[in-house]
C-alpha cells in the first residue's frame, strides 16, 4: 500500500476521467490520497470528488501562496471559514512562493503565518509549498514551534533539510523530481532518512521518469517509489511501508 501525500486529481487537467484516474491508482496499489487545496475556485470540485472515494480521499485546506495577491485577506477569511467545517486532515497548501514574483512577499508570510496559527489551534499539520522561499518559510516556522508539517516536493539539498531541522521536526515529501536525471534532492534522501519521508504525485504536475513530460497523475507514484528504493538498495516494500506509516503518522494520527 501507498498514499500519495499530495495530489490534485480535481483539477480541470482530469475533467472527464477524474474517477478513472482514482480508480487506476488504487489498482496500482496506491489506496489514499491527500487533495490539497488551492483557490476559492477549487474548493467546490474537490469536495466533489473526494466525496465519491470517502474510504480513500482525505482533504488539505488552505489558500496557495501564488494565489495571495490583492483581496488575499477576504480570499483567505473564507478559506479559513471552510477549514471550520471539520472534515480537513492538514492546513494546506500553503506557504511561500517567490519564483515567478516578490510582489507579494510580506502578504505572503502574513497569510502562512495567520494559517500555521489555525492550524496549531486545529491541531492539524501542516502541508507547506516553499519554492525560491526557504529563508522565509522558516522565519515564519520560527514562530511556532512543535508544529507538525511536512515539506510538499522537497528538492532540495542536506544543507536545506538541516536548517529545516534547526526550526523544527518536519517531514520531506518526495515526488517523480527524484527521479530526473540531473536532479540533486537523491542526495539529501539519506539526510532526511526513512522516518521522515513521504511520498507524493503533485499531479498533474511533475510525472517522473518514464512519463516526464506527461500529465501526471496519482498511479505514477510507484515508478517514484521504486526509483527510491532503488537509489536506497532497500526493498520496495521497505519504502512502501516506512512512507505509508509516517504519512499515517502525520495526517491520520488522530483521525
Amino acid at each position: 500500500m501507498l498514499i500519495d501525500t499530495h495530489t490534485h486529481l480535481y483539477l480541470p487537467e482530469f475533467e472527464g476521467e477524474q474517477e478513472q484516474t482514482v480508480k487506476r491508482a488504487i489498482d496500482a496499489g496506491v489506496l489514499r490520497f491527500i487533495f490539497p487545496n488551492v483557490d476559492l475556485s477549487t474548493i467546490e470540485p474537490m469536495r466533489a470528488l473526494a466525496a465519491k472515494f470517502p474510504e480513500n480521499i482525505s482533504m488539505a485546506m488552505g489558500l496557495h501562496p501564488t494565489e495571495v495577491g490583492v483581496g488575499w485577506e477576504e480570499a483567505l477569511g473564507q478559506t479559513m471559514a471552510e477549514l471550520h467545517r471539520g472534515d480537513y486532515v492538514a492546513v494546506g497548501e500553503v506557504g511561500i512562493d517567490l519564483y515567478w514574483d516578490k510582489t507579494y512577499e510580506r502578504e505572503q508570510m502574513l497569510a502562512f503565518d495567520r494559517q500555521v496559527t489555525e492550524a496549531e489551534r486545529l491541531g492539524l499539520p501542516v502541508i507547506i509549498h516553499c519554492r525560491e522561499g526557504l529563508p522565509q518559510t522558516l522565519e515564519v516556522l520560527s514562530g511556532h514551534p512543535g508544529t507538525q508539517a511536512v515539506f510538499h516536493s522537497f528538492g532540495g539539498s542536506v544543507a536545506d533539510v538541516e536548517a529545516a531541522r534547526r526550526v523544527g521536526d518536519y517531514y520531506f515529501g518526495i515526488n517523480g523530481v527524484v527521479t530526473f536525471k540531473n536532479c540533486h534532492v537523491r542526495d539529501a534522501l539519506s539526510a532526511i532518512g526513512l522516518d521522515r519521508l513521504v511520498l507524493e504525485t503533485d499531479a498533474p504536475y511533475l510525472a517522473p521518469v518514464p512519463y516526464r513530460g506527461k500529465r501526471n497523475e496519482s498511479s505514477y507514484l510507484v515508478k517514484t517509489a521504486e526509483h527510491i528504493a532503488t537509489h536506497l538498495n532497500l526493498p520496495l516494500s521497505t519504502i512502501a511501508s516506512r512512507t505509508t506509516a509516517n504519512a499515517q503518522r502525520l495526517f491520520y494520527n488522530s483521525k
